[in-house]
């Protein structure tokens, strides 16, 4: 560059820098990357939201399949069965079925649920303690 053509804040090095410039130019990054930190939580947070509402509705299908099972099929397998066994344990039968089935739907929305929580952004979390290192090691550097 010409020494005749005024040198402007981006194009300083840090070394050529006022205090001011470095300071607005701290205060703009910082601003920058708490922005950039909220977005990715926004980002996270729907993801995890998202986990959440299909294990939750999970957990209702599990229900609604153990009731209407219970109720409607319940009585037709029970007579059929009650032609070969004991009433009593035809019933007994059915009722295990159905009840096996309903658990392995609570199973599939319980792990649904536990990948959703803790309900934090762990990655912003954990990217936002990464820059404060980082900002805490450059200032270290910068005193020396």
């Amino acid at each position: 560059m010409p020494p005749d053509q005024p040198v402007t804040h981006r194009e300083a090095s840090a070394d050529d820098a006022s205090i001011s410039e470095l300071i607005q130019r701290l205060s703009e990054q910082t601003t920058r990357l708490a922005r950039q930190e909220v977005e990715l939580a926004k980002a996270e947070m729907t993801v995890k939201g998202k986990r959440l509402g299909i294990g939750a509705g999970a957990f209702g299908g599990a229900g609604l399949v153990a009731l209407f099972g219970l109720g409607a099929l319940t009585a037709t397998a029970i007579l059929l069965l009650a032609t070969a066994v004991a009433p009593w344990l035809a019933a007994l039968i059915v009722a295990v079925v159905y009840l096996a089935v309903a658990g392995g739907l609570a199973l599939i929305g319980k792990s649904k649920v536990e990948s959703a929580t803790p309900p934090l952004p762990e990655r912003a979390v954990a990217s936002v303690k990464q820059d404060v290192e980082q900002t805490k090691l450059r200032a270290k550097e910068g005193r020396a």
